[in-house]
């Protein structure tokens, strides 16, 4: 018998970008469109056409690109809003029309009987138009269930292609969410969908409860963004079916960690280090015991290999860390120790960790090659010698830079959008020759308070190998700590090179 197969509904162009404080371009939502199709999904809802005229644009363009992928336009039960998904060079529409008491009385004023028929006349509407047709009942899950199995019925039964069960708010449990999928399918004959909100943190769980009840078709949203919230994640969603549930879909879970970063990196909202499956900490081991039986064997910790959803397994040197998670940690930094003086590293790193440090990449190399003897002033491939800014109220902020590497000099100079992001341009364009670096992260923290508050600088910086290391740098300047930091991550991502070619 083969797996069951579930249909994957991406709302990430429309609902994800709902979440306040995202707005994307039309070319964004383009670019974001061909990263889903890409990764597999049946489903895209472009957008909400009837909005705006940017919105329309951004939905024609995806219209009209060649995806592979089923694209749909949102909706309401009105005639103008499906002329505008129409209009949009569409062929499928979600639409909706609100059931439940409270938006029936406060805001649609209108009453069952008069719902039911409007949903009737959209649905006849939009069929007449050779559309596709999914509908949703607003705030299904604290709608009359008497109700609302009679409206999907008579959905169906007007030749509705598929049912959506919205919980708007996010209020079911999963126990609640199975059997109310279980009861409408007693009425509903065409394939059924479920829409959840995360405002009680149980998005994933009565998605999957829903599923497991019969549901063929789930909406989610990458990283989980949405209205309040946020609504199910896809990465949850599609990690669960496959690897807890053995169900089948069509979404290929090796482009997952990329296609979250692409979308975090468009909308601008970050994603917590600690979210499930592509947060930053996701399969990362710091405690000793832990990283002992990740390194024997991954399963230990590790219920979701980090290869399947694109990502790859970090092991962090810090005060819980321990002699196995370490010699794991140096080795990737090409150093090799010997027991001893793992264990002297291992001492001085939680004693730093012990003091409310973070123990960065550059301090764990620089750790280990004191202990291994070296000199305490590590030779540095990379050396800044000039530096300067100019900026002000009437002038664009311009850097030149001029660097060192391996005795060879380097000078070019960038206009910015301020002073720092000025100097960080300068520096990677003086460095293209050389290495390609993007900044994936820069955090600025006073520690001293005062107009001369010392600035310390904490930066991560990503090269064209996918690398990614992390600096930091304190100085009462803002610019020249922004700038010596990324020297500093430049250094080692340079000597990570270095060591590499050496050993390879």
């Amino acid at each position: 018998m083969l797996p069951r197969y579930i249909r994957i509904f991406d709302t990430t162009l429309r609902d994800g970008e709902q979440t306040p404080g995202v707005a994307l371009t039309a070319e964004d939502k383009l670019t974001i469109a061909r990263q889903l199709d890409n990764l597999g999904v049946d489903v895209i809802e472009a957008g909400f056409p009837i909005t705006s005229k940017g919105e329309v644009e951004a939905v024609k363009l995806i219209a009209k690109d060649c995806l592979k992928v089923e694209v749909c336009g949102l909706s309401r039960a009105l005639k103008s809003d499906i002329d505008a998904v129409i209009d949009c060079g569409l062929n499928s529409i979600h639409l909706f029309i609100a059931t439940s008491d409270i938006h029936l009385k406060y805001k649609l004023k209108m009453s069952r009987e008069e719902v039911l028929k409007k949903a009737l006349e959209a649905l006849d509407y939009a069929k007449a138009h050779g559309l596709t047709v999914e509908f949703s009942a607003e705030d299904a899950t604290r709608t009359d269930v008497g109700f609302l199995k009679e409206f999907y019925k008579a959905l169906c039964d007007a030749g509705v292609d598929r049912i959506n069960v919205p919980d708007t708010v996010g209020v079911m449990t999963p126990k609640r969410m199975y059997d109310l999928i279980c009861e409408l399918k007693k009425v509903v004959y065409r394939p059924l969908s479920v829409h959840c909100h995360d405002d009680f943190g149980m998005a994933t769980a009565n998605s999957l409860a829903a599923l497991e009840a019969g549901a063929e078709q789930v909406h989610v949203t990458v990283n989980g963004l949405g209205e309040r919230a946020g609504n199910a994640a896809l990465e949850e969603v599609i990690v669960a079916l496959k690897l807890i549930y053995g169900f089948e879909t069509n979404v290929n879970p090796k482009l997952i960690h990329q296609t979250s970063r692409l979308v975090s990196r468009l909308t601008g909202i970050p994603v917590q280090p600690n979210k499930a499956v592509v947060g930053e900490n996701a399969f990362a081991h710091e405690s000793g015991i832990h990283t002992h039986g990740v390194i024997a064997q991954p399963l230990t910790y590790e219920p979701i290999p980090p290869e399947f959803v694109g990502c790859e397994r970090r092991i962090l040197a810090g005060k819980h860390a321990g002699t196995h998670g370490l010699k794991a940690v140096l080795s990737q930094m090409g150093l090799e120790l010997s027991e001893a003086q793992v264990k002297e590293v291992l001492a001085r790193v939680k004693e730093l960790g012990d003091k409310g440090k973070q123990v960065t990449d550059e301090d764990l190399m620089a750790i280990a090659r004191v202990v291994a003897g070296e000199l305490v002033r590590e030779d540095r491939v990379l050396n800044l010698d000039e530096l300067a800014v100019m900026t002000g109220n009437k002038v664009i902020p311009t850097a030149s830079v001029k660097v060192f590497i391996d005795g060879r000099d380097y000078v070019a100079s960038k206009t910015g959008v301020g002073p720092v992001d000025a100097a960080i341009k300068a520096l990677q364009e003086v460095l293209n020759p050389v290495i390609k670096v993007n900044l994936r992260e820069y955090r600025l923290e006073a520690i001293t308070g005062g107009s001369d508050a010392l600035a310390e600088v904490v930066i991560k910086v990503e090269d064209d190998e996918g690398h990614i290391v992390s600096a930091r740098a304190a100085r009462e300047d803002i610019v020249i700590a922004s700038v010596e930091a990324m020297v500093n991550a430049i250094n080692k991502l340079l000597l990570r090179k270095r060591i590499a070619g050496s050993r390879g």
